[in-house]
């Protein structure tokens, strides 16, 4: 398994030998509207041109609709005959942007040697902010001589979170990791204290943290996750605090 964090919660995933991609954001910097009033987004330029990202794409992924997941450039640089899998009910929106091939997963499926199973998430906490944000999910993966793979996706800690970590046992854990706020300062993704969560609930997975610094509501920085696991006592080899354009590759369990 070979991950790579583009930006944001986008990803390159070499897994059982195919490469998918995961939530797309190719958006120069500074092109889109704030989400806070603090800055235009995105924060950051891509590390590599758009064309780099889309570059042998096999499948890809998206979680949900929102502009920092599956943005216009995305939209129009992709192959639309790629195969597309999302949750149920964005696939007809999706459709609409000339996508040939999508398939809502409803629990689990399996493309090529890769089963994939769709995995709940909460994008807030309150009725109102939840109802603002829409519906979002996760995606776990498992492969014959591969790594069993969590995205968490766009979510806060919940016990359903908990419970897909100790029914099915992932050996990595990608979680989204920035501390996002909406409205009245609503966490709406992990931030910096949830994270730590995540690695004391899973003692044996690795845990990546993404989705850190591109967004002017991200409140939760690099530096803050890295002070927290020091303080946990949590080393490299339980978290792994990429920076945008690195890769991890990571060898087939023991």
């Amino acid at each position: 398994m070979k991950l790579q964090l583009v930006r944001n919660a986008t990803i390159r995933l070499h897994y059982a030998g195919r490469l998918m991609l995961i939530d797309p954001y190719l958006s120069p910097r500074h092109t889109l509207p704030a989400y806070a009033g603090r800055s235009p987004n995105p924060l950051v330029d891509l590390p590599c041109p758009p064309e780099a990202v889309a570059a042998g794409v096999e499948l890809v992924l998206v979680s949900h609709l929102h502009t920092d997941h599956f943005d216009p450039p995305a939209q129009a640089l992709l192959d639309k005959d790629l195969p597309l899998i999302c949750r149920p009910g964005h696939d007809e929106r999706i459709r609409t942007l000339g996508f040939r091939q999508v398939t809502a997963l409803e629990q689990d499926m399996t493309w090529s040697s890769i089963r994939l199973r769709r995995t709940p998430g909460r994008h807030g906490t309150s009725p109102a902010v939840l109802a603002q944000m829409g519906e979002v999910c996760g995606f776990f993966l498992e492969a014959p001589g591969e790594p069993r793979l969590y995205w968490a996706g766009d979510t806060v800690w919940t016990e359903e979170v908990a419970g897909v970590i100790k029914s099915l046992r992932p050996e990595v854990i990608v979680t989204h990791s920035g501390g996002a706020v909406w409205g009245e300062g609503e966490l709406i993704i992990m931030d910096a204290a949830q994270t730590i969560q995540v690695c004391r609930a899973a003692p044996e997975a690795l845990v990546i943290a993404t989705h850190l610094e591109a967004l002017d509501h991200c409140l939760s920085g690099r530096d803050d996750l890295a002070a927290a696991a020091r303080a946990a006592g949590f080393g490299p080899d339980r978290l792994r605090i990429p920076a945008d354009g690195e890769t991890i590759e990571i060898g087939e369990p023991a």
